[in-house]
């Protein structure tokens, strides 16, 4: 398939020319002479065309007396677009002239409003609705108050300033940050204003599935794997744990190579910090397995009484495998190293704000996988529907966190308990 490439833009002198050209030896042999395509100059001799004949409509037609007419109270705002031949262009109104036009709807009627104003009998029905619902109480959006409270050059402003602080992230992940901090913008506008910047969107492939499943609690089911990444001339491979109900970072490293070491290492530091998991899912990666026996990696998750599960298929482990894809992404491919030390200290810096200041679209796009990780989901979106805002970075310190260092449980009506992830007391498995 030809890869398509930019949109050429053509100045008024040439789209005059081609206009005339094309009225005297037609579009087809004026595209062969000028260069520019036969289906870009038939639109326009069909508009000029159209144009002259309303123009000699008008001159025929008796023109009335010119009576001098009232001036509106409000004018209408400016488009931001200009407006395309053949496409109409809807108009936006400010605060203040939505104020106006209901004011007098309230004293002269909608109708009598919507001829002074020049505003559909619809559009005040519907911010007269709007207006009443959110002055009794009910969070809905007011028409007369702008959302967010900026201007649209401050929101374009802050668009860009988010999307430059974080350029792997999208149109729709910035919209949810902004959302976050009660800016409401739309997908729409937020690409429109980054790719104005400078953004363009990567080509992505997506692969049809129809099964889902997600764990029902934090630590009842963690995902385990390798990212495999050249840093210069070294070949890195970073460790990830993410818990699948809250996609939480648990744990991370990076070594030169897929070890059984690095992955006891990370395993035990994410068990001494967040817990002990009920399960947890890997690959068939070269670090879990031993050719002789029992892999170091099977005897301790035997010893914590962890449940290890292989994943047969790459859609099985699809949440991590997403996490990868999104890690080289928003940053490996969005940064440059000098050395592996450094990505070791950006990528802590870079998982840290994941934890703590990216929302997720797999959990609404308005939490950060803390918020449900933490138990802080419902306090969260109270605040933010409540307009008392989120901002990013607010979230509960891991030295803050209560450990599960004692555990009393009944499994099939025999007691057990737990210390530090060993079992003491219960049913031999």
């Amino acid at each position: 398939m030809k890869a398509k490439g930019p949109l050429r833009k053509y100045t008024v002198g040439e789209r005059e020319r081609a206009i005339a050209l094309g009225n005297e030896i037609g579009p087809k042999a004026a595209s062969k002479e000028l260069g520019i395509p036969a289906g870009t100059i038939s639109p326009w001799l069909h508009h000029a065309r159209r144009q002259a004949a309303s123009k000699q409509t008008s001159l025929e037609m008796p023109q009335p007396a010119p009576t001098p007419a009232p001036a509106p109270a409000v004018a209408s705002a400016p488009v931001s677009n200009a407006r395309q031949p053949g496409k109409k262009v809807a108009k936006v109104y400010t605060p203040s002239q939505r104020a106006a036009a209901l004011e007098c709807a309230n004293s002269d009627g909608v109708t009598a409003a919507a001829e002074k104003f020049g505003i559909s009998r619809f559009s005040l029905y519907d911010w007269q609705r709007k207006a009443t619902r959110h002055a009794a109480g009910d969070p809905v959006n007011n028409p007369l108050v702008d959302r967010g409270g900026v201007t649209p050059a401050e929101r374009d402003k802050r668009i860009v300033a988010e999307w430059r602080s974080q350029p792997g992230l999208g149109p729709s992940q910035i919209r949810n940050q902004l959302r976050r901090r009660q800016i409401r913008v739309s997908v729409h506008t937020t690409r429109r204003v980054m790719e104005t910047a400078g953004y363009r969107p990567p080509k992505v492939q997506r692969l049809p599935h129809d099964r889902r499943y997600e764990a029902v609690r934090p630590n009842h089911l963690w995902h385990l794997d390798f990212v495999q990444r050249y840093i210069g001339k070294s070949s890195t491979f970073t460790l990830i744990l993410i818990d699948d109900c809250s996609r939480f970072v648990v744990g991370h490293g990076v070594d030169d190579a897929e070890r059984a070491e690095l992955v006891l290492c990370t395993l035990e530091e994410a068990v001494s910090r967040h817990g002990r998991p009920e399960m947890l899912m890997h690959d068939k990666g070269s670090a879990f397995w031993n050719w002789r026996g029992i892999s170091r990696v099977t005897e301790f998750l035997t010893e914590l009484g962890v449940d290890q599960i292989v994943a047969e298929h790459k859609e099985w482990n699809g949440k991590i495998e997403v996490f990868n894809a999104n890690l080289h992404k928003e940053f490996f491919d969005a940064h440059r190293f000098y050395d592996v030390a450094e990505m070791r200290r950006r990528l802590a810096a870079h998982l840290h704000f994941y934890n703590t200041g990216r929302t997720h679209h797999a959990l609404g796009g308005l939490l950060v996988p803390a918020d449900r990780y933490y138990g802080r989901a419902q306090d969260v979106l109270a605040r933010i529907e409540a307009g008392a805002g989120r901002e990013l970075g607010d979230g509960i310190e891991l030295q803050k966190r209560c450990l599960e260092l004692f555990k009393v449980q009944s499994r099939d009506g025999i007691p057990e308990v737990w210390l530090l992830g060993q079992k003491l007391l219960g049913k031999a498995d």
